[in-house]
């Protein structure tokens, strides 16, 4: 027993071979937990730092994708403006190497309303700005590119006589590669047409200077004091916009009466005439929407295209930019300087129900060309006195000139051909 019990004793000091078991083991265990600990913090940390799942915008990658794709859908774009490009907002730059694009002599399609320099207008400073928006480049206006892209095809202006501006300016911009057997314009009443033979195409505009049928419709005689304006009715004029695969719309000027406009509910041709009064803005909008609804009824989206030009403004006040003079444009030959500049004739109400309008089209979009801001800066751009003058000036009126200068329409060539680079950015590269 005592045997038995000494070998039983003697199981307290371990064998060579559970002792070199042991030792293995735990050698085993503790560098699989220094291994372990070093390859969770290799692989490991990265993925449990990684920013949770992005429950916000996508990421800006996708938007631009995205954004690419709408462009590319667009008809009539060739390529899209960089991201965060605004090209209504920048400043005028002095460039006597790259402006004007024209001269007023060679491009005779020119109203005598417009020609300032034939009427005797002594600077030519106002021809040579050329405007450079923030951060971004307006792209360089080519005539070949978009005769090209207007083969087949007819773009029509709608609007008043600042519309017809911009119009005659972008004729002037492209008719300097036609050959004069292949080129020709001609009224009939309230249409002008311009035709690129050689391109099958025609560039035209379309006198309705409240875009809804009014007592103004007249292409030349519609000096009334008296605008009347017959509610929503567009039909009148809409069936000559009808076919057209490019629309540029304005209306602006004429709502400026200072007073509340007055709205037909029936017809012109009644004897008694049915006579609300509404307050401006509403008004617009309720005509700008009749011609949305129009667009959106009668317009393509995948082969059409749709823009509205903002507002232009007046420089009828001298005081209002902080000259101390009691004068307005005339004799002015350079921009304003202070960038923030809005002239109080300028509508912020009409702007916003531009906004408004056009930013709820869902069926097609519209194109708003913000002309505004940057035409608010050229107090030296307009007529002045030096343009075709359609009644004898009176002793009065040649003793002090500013008494009839013309402080509403541009020059050619100057501001306007800046506006069909807004409108080219807009329509090939939007």
């Amino acid at each position: 027993m005592r045997t038995m019990k000494a070998q039983h004793g003697s199981g307290r000091s371990r064998s060579p071979f559970l002792t070199s078991y042991a030792l293995t083991l735990a050698f085993i265990t503790f560098v699989s937990v220094l291994y372990f600990k070093d390859f969770s913090s290799t692989l490991h940390r990265p993925f449990l730092n990684r920013p949770p799942p992005h429950r916000g915008r996508p990421p800006r990658h996708h938007a631009a994708e995205r954004r690419a794709e709408a462009v590319a859908q667009l008809p009539f774009a060739v390529g899209a403006a960089p991201p965060g490009c605004d090209v209504a907002r920048g400043e005028w730059v002095y460039d006597e190497a790259a402006r004007p694009w024209y001269q007023e002599e060679e491009c005779p399609y020119i109203q005598p309303q417009l020609t300032c320099e034939a009427h005797g207008r002594p600077d030519r400073a106002y021809q040579h700005w050329r405007w450079q928006p923030r951060g971004c480049s307006l792209p360089s206006f080519n005539a070949t590119l978009m005769l090209e892209m207007l083969r087949g095809k007819r773009m029509l202006f709608v609007g008043d006589s600042l519309n017809r501006g911009q119009y005659v300016s972008l004729v002037c911009l492209l008719h300097r590669i036609i050959p004069e057997s292949s080129k020709s314009m001609e009224t009939f009443d309230s249409l002008t047409v311009f035709r690129a033979k050689d391109y099958n195409a025609t560039i035209e505009f379309y006198w309705a200077p409240f875009l809804a049928e009014s007592n103004s419709d007249d292409a030349v005689v519609h000096r009334i004091a008296d605008r009347i304006v017959r509610g929503t009715s567009i039909e009148k004029h809409a069936k000559f916009w009808k076919g057209a695969d490019i629309l540029v719309f304005n209306t602006y000027l004429w709502w400026m009466t200072g007073q509340k406009m007055k709205i037909l509910q029936n017809s012109f041709e009644d004897k008694t005439k049915d006579i609300i009064e509404m307050e401006t803005e509403e008004a617009y909008g309720m005509v700008l929407n009749a011609v949305l609804k129009w667009v959106e009824s009668n317009m393509n989206p995948k082969t059409s295209r749709v823009f509205f030009v903002t507002m232009s403004p007046t420089h009828t006040r001298s005081k209002d930019w902080g000259e101390d003079t009691d004068g307005n444009c005339y004799n002015q030959t350079s921009p304003i300087k202070d960038l923030s500049y809005w002239g109080p004739g300028t509508s912020k109400g009409l702007m916003r129900v531009i906004g408004e309008v056009f930013g709820a089209s869902s069926k097609i979009p519209v194109g708003v060309v913000n002309i505004t801001q940057l035409s608010e800066y050229r107090k030296d751009a307009h007529t002045q006195i030096y343009k075709k003058q359609w009644n004898p000036l009176t002793p009065e009126q040649i003793a002090n000139p500013k008494s009839y200068a013309d402080c509403t329409h541009w020059c050619l060539p100057g501001l306007q051909d800046t506006w069909n680079e807004l409108l080219y950015s807009k329509l090939f590269f939007p």
